[in-house]
């Protein structure tokens, strides 16, 4: 049998992230619904990229055909689907309270043929939920899997609007999540306030990371905030730095100045501290010959 020679892009309702799938069809126009097998089961999406012949991915990876163009029936199908995951998830977080689980159901999915219904929750800690799959198999005759995320998971699933006033990241395009550190804020500057550094998810931002290269990059070669400084005969300490303005505050007992930050490297004396030693400490003598 002839291998597919073609490669499309395909995303899901529930993910912003494009899965590449084989196909035989060069004709396949973008925004058409494909019927594809997942490792969930047999579910729907709509293609965002037509048609290419070089996947682009580690030759490892398995790429699946996809199994159909849907059909009218199909879609008539996946859109029932989610008005009965609606109803389900109802259903799901009413039988968790009754076994005092301590679920918060975010989200119910059917896949196309319903052979295989999946509940999304999160909870605080680790739940026993046999008892609750025995009485969701007898409610729905079909496969149930119970999946639990963490917070980063359920704030890109859910949305919201951030302080930037936009669309979450995680939920308008970010398909991985970045390790974010503390640091990312130092290097920026930032004050260390963990709750306006926060987003949704109780987490570090992750916009932090957007820029942490260049601050890296502009802070290489000035002195460290609280550095003692000699300018203009007067002695200081860097109190506040903004590396985009390039302007700084120097501030002393009587006074507190702005200055340029080439003013700063040009015209400061940057005093280093002494190391201090043990009076205590004895001398140590040289062995005698």
């Amino acid at each position: 049998m002839e291998e597919n020679k073609y490669y499309v892009a395909i995303k899901f309702d529930t993910n912003n992230k494009a899965y590449t799938f084989s196909c035989d069809d060069k004709n396949i126009k973008a925004g058409t619904k494909i019927v594809v097998e997942t490792q969930y089961g047999i579910e729907m999406g709509e293609v965002v990229k037509e048609p290419f012949l070089d996947p682009e991915l580690p030759s490892e990876l398995e790429i699946k055909p996809i199994v159909r163009v849907a059909s009218e029936a199909d879609i008539r199908q996946h859109d029932q689907n989610s008005k009965d995951a609606l109803k389900a998830k109802s259903i799901c977080q009413s039988e968790a309270d009754k076994l005092n689980l301590g679920m918060n159901v975010l989200k119910a999915e059917y896949t196309l043929d319903r052979s295989k219904i999946t509940f999304i929750y999160v909870a605080d800690d680790r739940v026993d939920f046999r008892e609750l799959l025995k009485v969701l198999a007898a409610i729905f005759h079909c496969r149930i899997e119970l999946r639990q995320i963490g917070s980063r998971d359920k704030a890109k699933l859910i949305g919201g609007i951030g302080t930037c006033g936009r669309e979450l990241c995680c939920k308008n395009f970010k398909n991985d999540f970045d390790i974010i550190s503390i640091n990312m804020a130092k290097n920026q500057l930032l004050a260390l306030n963990i709750q306006k550094l926060s987003g949704h998810c109780g987490k570090l931002m992750c916009c932090l990371k957007y820029e942490d290269d260049t601050y890296k990059k502009l802070r290489e070669g000035l002195p460290k905030m609280n550095a003692q400084i000699e300018y203009e005969g007067e002695k200081y300490r860097l109190t506040s730095m903004n590396v985009i303005t390039k302007t700084c505050k120097l501030e002393n007992k009587e006074n507190a100045i702005f200055i340029t930050i080439d003013d700063l490297l040009n015209k400061g004396v940057f005093k280093t501290a002494e190391k201090k030693t043990d009076k205590n400490e004895k001398t140590k003598e040289l062995p005698q010959r």
